[in-house]
């Protein structure tokens, strides 16, 4: 180096006026110094020739590395210069920004990780090493959190953000360096798990995620839960691009969902004719209530002192036009994921607190109960309590008479939430049931903060407690322990005399069950009111 103009002094502190025998090779990283060689020669070769460099790295003395642009002159002929001109151009910043947007273009901008279009790259490689090598098999696991929209409307989209956030994190950090996590947008997440040996090995990653996803999440210092429905597919030679291998990753996610949620299926081609009634059945669905399709069922509950009914409990049914009457165990997920439960859940309760105050008019009843169950839906709906209060209005029905369902699920997801919107329905004088109790993962500990006054002892384990001792200890601690929290009990599925017996033995205040009688329309629910049957 002979020469080094003083802008480029600014950044090359290593040559200055005093001190510019040094190599030039010195600075330039080592990548890059053979294309430099390479550059020069051919440029010392052609004179009347300019060369050019579109990327060159450098370095100056604080081992600081920036990005150039390079053009090579020679002007060994001009007696002014006498040797190669180098000019350059310093880069750097808009290679970071070019770098920048390249990232954001695959990278989701909340979790960082690869966004749908580098996932689908990444599933294209796979598939094409797969067709040239059958042995190298691969898996997409498809996620989707369930109940995520409860948690985004109930604690604000900032907390659902976080909530995604630490997902992300969750699953990168359980996954091998050579899979891929992706974001596929809202709640959907997605992984290719590379060199698969078989199915089984896909399902061992699929159960290992439920179990990362049912652990406590801390959000804003407060518990949230979730957990995931999962689709699972694997290649096969009819695959040809990655689109159908991810629409049949997704197909199965959807199968685990209405079966349940918090679970993983694995693809098989029969989903696709199960995808198109279940998709029917939705468009039926949104069509029933203006059809007047659905019928509310009441199943009596007995007061075990008396072996009298003192109450009901609503229950839905759907009598389709060609399928007939369709079990709400099918529908009702449907309801749920579409946003369908919120009027279908209104039209219920109010047909529901109608019938019970005729009933109570007709038969002189003041005290009979109705018993109606409220979604996680509608308790992300700002105006739950209002609704409510304005349906008792409506049909006359004292505060008293209503019995409120809601799940341990629909509780622990949204304490604080759940917590203030009961305490409104109990200063109302409405009664708050917990059903299904001991099937969730809530404690009477932890209930006894709550505002409830009945608990529904699962069904699982009161139809074989007379069979199976564990679930009869079960049942009796649950009565123990909510009689010491002044909390009573319905027990749920009594299908014997001796399961009857075995709960007033148990002090058991409420029974519910086919026993007593199946679930039945109101005029035959009437029918049973007027018999005054005593159990």
């Amino acid at each position: 180096v002979v020469y080094c103009s003083p802008s480029a002094q600014k950044f090359l502190d290593n040559f200055d006026d005093n001190n510019l025998n040094i190599s030039i090779f010195n600075i330039i990283h080592a990548n890059d110094r053979q294309l430099v060689r390479h550059t020069l020669q051919k440029v010392v070769e052609n004179s009347s020739e300019k060369e050019y460099i579109k990327e060159l790295k450098i370095q100056n003395e604080q081992h600081k590395w920036q990005i150039f642009e390079a053009v090579f002159t020679n002007l060994t002929s001009d007696s002014y210069i006498e040797g190669i001109v180098v000019n350059s151009h310093n880069i750097t910043d808009r290679k970071i920004a070019e770098e920048k947007l390249l990232h954001d273009a695959f990278h989701d901008s909340l979790t960082q990780l690869p966004n749908r279009a580098l996932f689908m790259d990444r599933i294209s490689n796979a598939l094409a090493r797969y067709q040239r090598h059958s042995q190298e098999k691969f898996a997409v696991i498809f996620i989707d959190l369930d109940r995520f929209k409860i948690v985004n409307d109930s604690l604000g989209h900032l907390a659902g953000d976080q909530l995604i956030i630490e997902v992300a994190n969750r699953l990168k950090q359980d996954m091998r360096d050579d899979d891929s996590v992706a974001r596929m947008g809202g709640d959907e997440f997605a992984i290719l798990l590379e060199y698969v040996k078989s199915e089984e090995n896909a399902e061992y990653v699929a159960q290992r995620i439920q179990q990362l996803l049912q652990l406590p999440f801390y959000i804003n210092e407060q518990e949230v839960y979730t957990s995931a429905s999962i689709g699972i597919v694997l290649p096969n030679k009819d695959y040809k691009s990655p689109t159908d291998i991810l629409r049949d990753a997704d197909t199965a996610m959807y199968r685990a969902k209405t079966l349940g949620k918090a679970r993983q299926e694995v693809f098989n081609t029969s989903m696709y004719a199960d995808n198109l009634a279940q998709l029917k059945l939705e468009i039926d669905l949104r069509q029933a209530l203006q059809r007047n399709e659905l019928e509310l069922f009441y199943q009596p509950i007995i007061l075990l002192e008396t072996g009298l009914i003192c109450g009901f409990e609503a229950l839905i049914r759907w009598n389709h036009p060609q399928r007939g009457m369709i079990s709400p165990n099918e529908f009702i997920p449907i309801a749920e994921e579409t946003g369908l439960i919120i009027p279908i859940g209104w039209w219920t309760l109010q047909q529901a607190c109608q019938q019970t105050y005729n009933w109570q008019q007709e038969f002189s009843l003041q005290s009979l109960t109705i018993s109606v169950n409220l979604s996680g839906r509608q308790f992300s709906k700002s105006d739950l309590v209002e609704q409510v209060n304005e349906i008792l209005s409506r049909t006359c029905l004292d505060h008293h008479s209503l019995r409120l369902e809601i799940t341990e699920t629909t509780i622990m997801e949204n304490e604080q939430i759940v917590m203030g919107i009961l305490s409104e329905f109990k200063a109302m004088n409405i009664q708050l049931n917990i059903d299904d109790f001991g099937t969730g993962y809530s404690s009477l500990s932890r209930l006894r903060n709550f505002p409830i006054d009945t608990l529904k002892i699962d069904r699982s384990f009161v139809m074989t407690m007379d069979a199976e001792s564990q679930n009869l200890e079960i049942t009796k601690a649950i009565i123990s322990l909510a009689a010491n929290l002044e909390i009573d009990v319905i027990a749920e599925g009594v299908e014997t005399a001796t399961q009857l017996a075995l709960l007033r033995d148990l002090n058991c205040k409420y029974g519910q069950g086919y026993f007593f009688s199946k679930p039945v329309d109101s005029s035959q629910a009437t029918k049973l009111i007027a018999s005054a049957k005593k159990w």
